[in-house]
């Protein structure tokens, strides 16, 4: 039987599990979207690199140990993937960032790529993860010149500027501003309604020990120092809406948004637009600090 073929007929299962249990046990239901909530996705997107292997490195985070590398020196410039993605995601940013004298510095989330798993255990993760991950890499590799983010890891990267991360420039590309609103978005994908999904919420915060407003990235733009923010988002990304860089914009100050059309969620990283656009930005800071 062809995958796509089995692919369907498992999600058509799944929804009609959901669909049942939203009416009979929504307790059960809510733990088994919780299961799923968490769990990473397989890899998506292109998996060739555009950059030569750099100076590899491990970092121990939360009891496991991310892997990641670099390339050239001077200021470290931290690129920080988005949920189920990995680091080469963003290496067309190295060649260009490298030859304007900035040290970069890519690695992969707990459980993701090379890294081993955190807490979460193996084949899953969450926010929290990511944002102690890139934490505990720029307190190795030395302060951020600028971090250049990426769908999920953006808001890690917010969080940890709230734990105390400090930026010079920060560069969300196709972030989330509000993950409650997703929780719509997973539980129509999987047939369940609110009778489960609003008991899922609860099951989230438990565990991460946080209510998910606190991972809305304009509320966090007033609870820390904000460094000048570049936003970039394509009107068709199917994954995260244009509407949350502009969210995130009006929130933030000394923030700009930049609109594409066409890339999507995942090809957006490799444009060459796009990657002059963020290397044009984070390669300002240096111009503004010679004066």
């Amino acid at each position: 039987m062809p995958s796509s073929r089995l692919a369907a007929i498992q999600k058509s299962t799944i929804v009609r599990s959901f669909e049942l249990l939203e009416r009979f046990a929504p307790g059960l239901g809510a733990r088994w979207a919780e299961a799923l909530w968490f769990r990473i996705p397989p890899a998506r997107g292109r998996r060739d690199r555009l950059a030569p292997p750099g100076r590899p490195f491990h970092v121990p985070v939360l009891g496991g140990t991310v892997a990641g590398e670099t390339w050239g020196e001077g200021p470290a410039v931290y690129l920080v993937h988005g949920w189920g993605g990995w680091r080469g995601q963003l290496d067309a940013l190295v060649g260009p960032l490298t030859a304007a004298g900035y040290r970069v510095v890519a690695y992969d989330a707990p459980s993701h790529g090379d890294s081993g798993p955190g807490p979460e255990g193996p084949g899953r993760s969450s926010v929290v993860e990511f944002a102690a991950a890139l934490a505990a890499v720029a307190a190795a590799h030395g302060p951020a010149a600028a971090v250049v983010a990426h769908s999920l890891g953006a808001t890690a990267t917010a969080l940890a500027m709230r734990d105390g991360l400090a930026a010079d420039r920060a560069v969300f590309v196709s972030p989330m501003a509000d993950p409650l609103p997703y929780t719509r978005a997973f539980a129509a994908r999987l047939g369940f309604g609110e009778r489960v999904r609003t008991r899922l919420v609860d099951r989230i915060e438990r565990r991460v020990a946080m209510p998910m407003s606190a991972f809305a990235v304009p509320a966090v733009a007033a609870q820390v120092a904000t460094p000048p923010l570049l936003l970039i988002h394509d009107r068709q990304d199917s994954e995260t809406g244009w509407s949350d860089s502009d969210a995130i914009a009006r929130a933030w100050p000394a923030a700009r948004l930049v609109t594409t059309a066409g890339l999507g969620h995942r090809r957006i990283l490799r444009a060459p637009a796009v990657v002059a656009e963020i290397a044009g930005f984070v390669g300002s800071a240096a111009a503004v600090s010679d004066r």
